[in-house]
């Protein structure tokens, strides 16, 4: 029987995660910017720039907690094809569900003012990915894994 991770191992591995969603949302959002309708183009420019100051952030958490943090992949596989503005909001809304999944991850690993950081990142997810979508979810971070739980 595996023994269980300590506190402190599942939040560095919570940390971890969040960092690999951080950096695949970046990734995703060069897509966004270049299929993004003019008028939704400084809401995606906005969105990667939060993106890569959180993943930043979350390097130097990984580093404090005793980690090395993880190196962004050369590419990323998206959920579908990106060809029209209508595909790069769906595509962004997505990206948001899943960062909000890997902090909500984070929020019931971590403690102290980690935590806070994680929950703020939770709820930016959720704002974001409900102004892509035009309406929000019930619980940001959980709507995607009982989707998965459904199929699975």
């Amino acid at each position: 029987m595996k023994p269980e991770p300590s506190p402190a191992g599942r939040a560095l591995a919570a940390a971890q995660a969040a960092l690999a969603a951080e950096h695949a949302a970046a990734y995703g959002y060069g897509v966004i910017g270049a299929r993004a309708a003019a008028a939704r183009a400084a809401e995606a420019r906005e969105a990667f720039g939060g993106h890569l100051a959180r993943r930043d952030a979350l390097s130097r958490t990984v580093r404090e907690l005793g980690g090395s943090p993880r190196p962004s992949e050369a590419a990323y596989a998206l959920p579908f094809a990106v060809r029209t503005p209508a595909d790069a909001e769906r595509l962004a809304a997505e990206i948001e569900d899943r960062v909000a999944g890997a902090y909500s991850d984070l929020v019931r690993s971590a403690e102290g003012p980690l935590r806070r950081e994680a929950a703020d990142a939770l709820s930016a997810a959720a704002v974001r990915a409900a102004r892509w979508r035009g309406g929000g979810v019930a619980f940001p971070g959980l709507a995607e894994r009982s989707e998965r739980a459904r199929t699975s």
